[in-house]
């Protein structure tokens, strides 16, 4: 049994890993590289997409799923398996994703054959390919996200997918995966633990009571999947502290997620079920909004505070936040509040070292709001938890990560006498 990276080695992004055991050929993600690596959307595979039996999916996010539709329009015809829940959500991430592509790399078309290809697989099931067995374990990342076993040729293998923070309380904690002959794990955060999220929502909570106390509008850039409905989900539990205002839902993306939410009941922790099961939907707070137009968008900027504006994009690389920031950052009044990660060299990392003014959308804005930034609402395990995962494990392979991250996530291993190792692009690990 050997793996082979082909994306998110060395890098957070790209996740695609073909496996190669009892004569079968199985690609575990098949994910769009982001960012700085966009490029290599365009580049060939490094496989024979046509030499693929099947395709297994651990999440819906795009860095996992994003090039699939490329590889059926270069000729893949195999099943893809995923649960309901990764099914459901990746129908909206590609088909938002090939919006907002400056230089697609597939058609609608491709989305469509590739949907038609995915055959449904639930935690614990398991998937019989030959001699080939996998399952999926719970990874706790988003809704339906999974990690998956593969046992064949008298081994076992477990690629982790992306793991979630087990702090927050909307997902399960992810499962333990079973002790294994190699894990290919990832490492986003092998560099720290994240902060007590108990603190981050106090805090979170003291900035919104402050601001909408004064009449200020609190801006949120949020991913539209996961982030955004985890903070309504925090704003129904906490709204009777806060000062009542209304709470605009400004994300197309966002919103679509928020009505798929009541089907997938069955994958959130037992908390969010609870609220279900009683007729309440957990995710809708007091004064939600959900804002449907652009014209409806744009009025807000002229509307007096006190609100809140949740819209992406989370890393303000474009979308409907950067025309509220455009109006509102001007004013000592208003508070940005940072749930995500912002990357190095991005509009976001400049707010946050507060110059006087910020260039945004061709002007230059005086930056008089507060800005914050809450690191506690991570979706990935954070270092300390990613060891506890890893307890006991003889050997691990470490992928989606920074370099100088997954490498100081290696050092911790080695000295608990784990055989750890970077995998590198394109080079196969043994099992």
């Amino acid at each position: 049994m050997r793996i082979v990276p082909f994306g998110a080695a060395r890098e957070v992004t790209g996740s695609c890993h073909l496996l190669l055991a009892e004569g079968r050929r199985v690609l575990l993600d098949c994910g769009m590289f982001q960012g700085r690596e966009e490029e290599k959307n365009h580049a060939p595979f490094g496989f024979d997409p046509q030499a693929v039996d099947a395709v297994v999916l651990t999440h819906a996010h795009l860095d996992h799923v994003g090039r699939l539709p490329k590889l059926f329009r270069e000729g893949y015809r195999g099943p893809v398996y995923a649960t309901q829940a990764t099914f459901l959500l990746m129908q909206i991430i590609l088909q938002d994703a090939l919006k907002v592509m400056e230089t697609p790399f597939f058609d609608e078309e491709d989305v469509e054959e590739a949907l038609r290809h995915v055959r449904l697989l639930e935690y614990g099931e398991w998937l019989r390919l030959g001699d080939l067995t996998l399952t999926f374990g719970q990874a706790g990342h988003l809704p339906g996200s999974a990690f998956v076993v593969v046992q064949g040729e008298g081994k076992t293998l477990v690629y982790s997918g992306d793991l979630g923070n087990r702090q927050k309380t909307v997902l399960p904690d992810p499962s333990l995966p079973p002790r294994a002959d190699l894990i290919l794990c990832e490492g986003t955060y092998g560099d720290r633990p994240h902060r007590s999220f108990a603190a981050t929502v106090q805090e979170f909570l003291e900035i919104l009571e402050r601001t909408l106390g004064q009449s200020g509008k609190v801006f949120i850039p949020s991913f539209a999947v996961e982030r955004a409905q985890e903070i309504l989900f925090l704003l129904y539990e906490n709204g009777h502290r806060l000062p009542e205002a209304p709470v605009y839902l400004d994300s197309p993306m966002a919103e679509r997620v928020l009505d798929l939410y009541p089907r997938l009941v069955r994958y959130f922790s037992e908390e969010v079920q609870a609220y279900f099961l009683t007729g309440k939907n957990p995710f809708r707070p007091r004064g939600l909004r959900v804002v449907e137009s652009v014209e409806e968008s744009k009025a807000l900027n002229r509307e007096p505070g006190p609100m809140v504006i949740i819209a992406g994009s989370g890393m303000l690389t474009g979308g409907r936040i950067l025309h509220h920031l455009k109006h509102g950052l001007s004013d000592p009044k208003n508070t940005l509040v940072f749930v995500g990660y912002q990357p190095r060299g991005g509009l976001g990392a400049e707010i946050i070292q507060r110059p006087e003014r910020i260039h945004l959308l061709g002007q230059e804005v005086p930056l008089k709001a507060s800005v914050h930034t809450l690191g506690g609402f991570s979706g990935h395990a954070g270092q300390d938890e990613l060891l506890d995962w890893l307890e006991g494990q003889p050997r691990v392979a470490l992928v989606h990560g920074e370099e100088e991250k997954l490498g100081e996530l290696q050092q911790l291993l080695a000295q608990r006498g784990q055989a750890a190792h970077l995998a590198t692009f394109g080079e196969a690990l043994g099992v």
